[in-house]
């Protein structure tokens, strides 16, 4: 399907009357658009909004997250999950003030030399702070763009991805590169939706779009199924006396690696594996209740999760668990949502 520039100038023409007002399109702050588009990955703008003005009027210059201590970092990021993309932001910061005097390049290959920056954020970026005339193509792109043409093919696949790039680039205005791929994204997101029917009356290109013309948007974009997610079992023990709670840290690496989390096995405990786990921990001296059961979804595991709370007089200490007061878990230890359910559990905090 050829591709005529004019559709792009349309599209400005409706995102100039329809744009979200959004926090991080306040100004064209290269650090701002950094950091938004991290948070963005895997999570609705929404959800966003409160983290994204807590992290800058904690960290409000890229010096400030090159030198942030590790653990107020992850509660700053504590609920975003995927805590790596915040390591990664950390270790590209201080790159950033070591290499190019604390401010990001307006380059997009040194963009995407940075650690955690991919193609997408270095396009984004690139585009939106600098107005470089480069695509930026997220999963809001990738679907506007295959009901667009009718394509069909796998838009999981890397050969797809850049096929789109390269189509995206016919229809950019040689000017307004930034906001031409906020448009392409924001269409995606409130018109082009990923989920339910799409609302093509309101679309600037429903004229002129192959899926909508031919009734195929309920059948695009195409996705190949991804692997069952494997399903874990497992016992979570929310251990508190009336003023300290037990948190176990985890491995440095693999899943959720190096953060906190609420002592659990492998496993949904009977009451009598229960009791035997306790009396292992030197904690017979203790009155336990079984709480929430829930579950939490990774991108390829599943945790099926049956909660145990434990009322102790006293901490009992033990090699792999750390005590911290109440006050503390709130304000300064961050937990992965994963848990989130079983903190509700604790008698009042302090």
């Amino acid at each position: 399907m050829e591709l005529k520039k004019e559709i792009g100038e349309a599209l400005l023409f409706w995102y100039d009357h329809n744009a979200r007002i959004l926090p991080w399109r306040a100004d064209k702050n290269p650090y701002r658009i950094w950091v938004s588009e991290i948070m963005l990955q895997q999570t609705r703008v929404e959800a966003v909004k409160p983290y994204f003005d807590r992290f800058m009027e904690e960290l409000p210059e890229v010096k400030d997250l090159a030198e942030v201590d590790e653990e107020k970092l992850m509660k700053l990021w504590e609920g975003l999950g995927y805590y790596n993309r915040a390591r990664n932001l950390k270790a590209a910061a201080q790159t950033i003030v070591k290499e190019y005097d604390g401010k990001l390049p307006d380059d997009y290959d040194q963009l995407l030399s940075l650690k955690g920056i991919g193609m997408y954020t270095a396009g984004a970026i690139a585009s939106i702070a600098y107005d470089i005339r480069v695509p930026a193509v997220d999963g809001n792109v990738l679907r506007v763009m295959a009901r667009l043409l009718g394509d069909d093919s796998d838009i999981l696949k890397e050969k797809t991805k850049k096929e789109m790039a390269a189509r995206v680039m016919e229809i950019m205005p040689d000017q307004r590169a930034g906001d031409f791929n906020q448009a392409l994204i924001e269409l995606g997101a409130i018109v082009c939706v990923p989920n339910g029917e799409p609302k093509c009356s309101e679309c600037p290109w429903d004229t002129v779009c192959t899926a909508y013309r031919e009734d195929l948007t309920g059948r695009l974009p195409v996705k190949k199924p991804k692997k069952k997610r494997k399903i874990e079992k497992r016992t979570v023990f929310v251990i508190e006396t009336d003023s300290m709670v037990a948190l176990h840290k985890r491995e440095e690496k693999g899943l959720l690696a190096g953060l906190w989390e609420f002592p659990n096995i492998l496993g949904k405990c009977s009451q009598d594996l229960v009791e035997e786990t306790l009396d292992g921990w030197g904690m017979s001296d203790c009155v336990y209740e079984f709480t929430h059961e829930g579950k939490h979804i990774f991108s390829h595991i599943e945790w099926q999760m049956t909660g145990v709370l434990v009322s102790l007089k006293e901490p009992v200490e033990l090699e792999e668990l750390t005590w911290v007061s109440k006050k503390d878990l709130e304000e300064e230890y961050a937990i992965p949502s994963a848990f989130e359910m079983f903190r509700e559990s604790l008698q009042s905090a302090y």
